[in-house]
């Protein structure tokens, strides 16, 4: 089929789900790179959907699906196998005290939603609280606690999600006298909003460490901590989305490590499966029992399959084996070094953040007004994908200037400096 076919076939029969489509047909990828219908090699500085962690195709995780899906890749969901049990013990040793107990899912969304039940079911109450500019997933308690889009048109949203100010250090109003970031008073001035909005029914905070989808926000040091102690005073849990900062992308195994805070749910998945569909919810022992007495439900198609824990078996060992956490704290700092130079060269790039293989920048139409450049960014994604080079910017109004950055922990280092390379001379040619 050529490529003009295809996509008069994709034109008429698919449903759109989002932002339009990359006008490249992809036949295949390997490692850091995808390949389009004229064989041309396009580096991949997003993981696939921020997931591919060991790059695409990688060996043995080829291996494992071949091997799992011959001998044992799925079951009644009331049967359990080697590899699922496996798979929770290695992700309880590898995770703090008190966190024990794994729930083995699907996707980021599956394994958001069943937290928040077990939150709920837990505390016996039903309001959450997010970030206005989280991404929790499209089921419909995560969708909930979703505020940076996909809220109109749809009918009413679960009731009793209630929101926070993120905290972007960039942007927030809230400012010391010297003009510095003042994240303590807004996040207080956050929760004194939460009171006056809850009905007396608060289950859980659901953030993640550094929000994606929201623009490549970084929680301040210390933030944690005190969203931590506002948690407690209220009697709610807090549940951490580390589905793109889990499993060594920051630099440390997980991003909560930093700071460390130990959440009483974690939410794992696209980095656990390395681009397959594995997600997983870790609590303690105390919080799984209480549940499971109080008839805590998620029986789901796919819960516990053995061909999902066995690709997540694999990376763990990848990463252990091949020092990927190490490595990608090396690269990052490598990465950030090259962000900030382009940040001092270019009056459009505003701001630089993150942390390991997991950065952005902002594009402004200038470095006084910090004025969102929405045009600029879509302009240097589309110079970009002409190089060679696939970018994703953060499809939201007023935000299209924000890159999001997340190449795999396996990539070369001299592919990792070629993907900057190409979106400086992206930039270059889109400036006046």
């Amino acid at each position: 089929m050529d490529d003009e076919k295809f996509w008069q076939q994709a034109t008429g029969h698919l449903i759109r789900y989002g932002g339009g489509f990359t006008p490249r047909v992809i036949e295949r990828a390997a490692g850091s790179h995808v390949y389009d219908s004229d064989g041309r090699a396009i580096l991949d500085f997003t993981s696939g959907q921020m997931s591919a962690l060991l790059g695409h195709s990688h060996p043995d995780v080829v291996r494992a699906v071949g091997d799992a899906a011959a001998n044992l890749a799925h079951l009644y969901s009331g049967m359990l196998s080697r590899p699922v049990v496996e798979l929770a013990e290695r992700l309880a040793d590898s995770l703090p005290d008190p966190l024990s107990r794994m729930l083995l899912l699907s996707t980021g969304a599956e394994s958001n939603e069943a937290a928040i039940k077990m939150a709920k079911l837990y505390t016996g109450n039903h309001e959450i609280v997010a970030f206005d500019r989280s991404w929790h997933g499209m089921t419909s308690g995560a969708a909930a606690a979703t505020f940076s889009a996909g809220r109109r048109g749809h009918g009413p949203q679960v009731p009793g999600n209630l929101v926070l100010p993120t905290p972007d250090a960039y942007r927030s109003p809230f400012r010391h006298a010297d003009g510095g970031y003042d994240w303590r008073t807004e996040l207080d001035y956050g929760f004194r909003l939460i009171d006056q909005q809850s009905t007396g029914n608060l289950a859980a905070c659901l953030v993640e460490p550094i929000l994606s989808s929201g623009g490549i926000i970084e929680l301040p040091e210390g933030y944690l901590a005190r969203l931590r102690e506002h948690c407690t005073a209220r009697g709610m849990l807090l549940i951490l989305d580390e589905a793109q900062t889990g499993l060594g992308r920051t630099g440390t195994m997980y991003a909560f490590e930093r700071d460390g805070v130990v959440p009483d749910l974690l939410t794992l998945s696209k980095t656990l499966g390395a681009g397959l569909p594995v997600a997983a919810v870790l609590t303690s022992a105390e919080i799984e029992e209480v549940c499971h007495e109080r008839g805590f439900l998620f029986f789901t198609t796919h819960v516990s399959d053995p061909l999902p824990a066995t690709v997540a078996l694999t990376v763990l060992e990848v990463l252990e084996r091949d020092g990927l956490v190490q490595r990608a704290n090396v690269l990052g700092k490598e990465l950030t070094a090259r962000l900030l130079d382009l940040r001092d060269r270019f009056e459009v790039v505003g701001d630089v953040r993150g942390r390991g293989l997991l950065q952005g920048i902002e594009l402004v139409t200038d470095k006084a007004s910090r004025a969102p450049a929405d045009k600029l960014g879509k302009a240097v994604t589309t110079a970009c994908l002409e190089r060679g080079l696939h970018v994703n910017i953060v499809q939201l109004p007023g935000m299209g200037g924000i890159f999001r950055i997340a190449p795999p922990l396996t990539i070369d280092p001299a592919d990792l400096h070629t993907g900057v390379d190409l979106l400086e001379a992206a930039l270059l040619d889109v400036l006046p």
